[in-house]
C-alpha cells in the first residue's frame, strides 16, 4: 500500500477514546499514528496496521485501498 506522512487513515475499529481516524507521522517498517480523536501516539509492525485500513484520505481526497494477498503454499515440489 502507498501509505504517505500525513495521510490520514480510517481504521475498521475504533479507539478506546471512539476515534477511527488517524495521522500517519512516519512510515516505512514501521509505521507511527497520531490518533485525531484524542491526540494519542502508538507506533507498530506495517503490517498490523495495514490489515486494519478501511480508508486513506490524502490532501482531503481519498485513495484506493488495494490488498494484496499472501502467497499460498503449495504441495507441489515439495517432495
Amino acid at each position: 500500500m502507498d501509505i504517505r506522512e500525513y495521510d490520514v487513515l480510517t481504521m475498521k475499529k475504533p479507539h478506546p477514546c471512539g476515534g477511527l481516524r488517524w495521522q500517519v507521522l512516519r512510515s516505512g517498517a514501521d509505521f507511527r499514528l497520531r490518533c485525531l480523536g484524542c491526540g494519542r501516539c502508538v507506533e507498530g509492525p506495517r503490517g498490523k496496521f495495514e490489515k486494519n485500513i478501511r480508508r486513506i484520505e490524502r490532501d482531503g481526497a481519498e485513495i484506493a485501498v488495494s490488498r494484496t494477498t499472501r502467497r499460498q503454499k503449495t504441495d507441489e515440489g515439495d517432495g
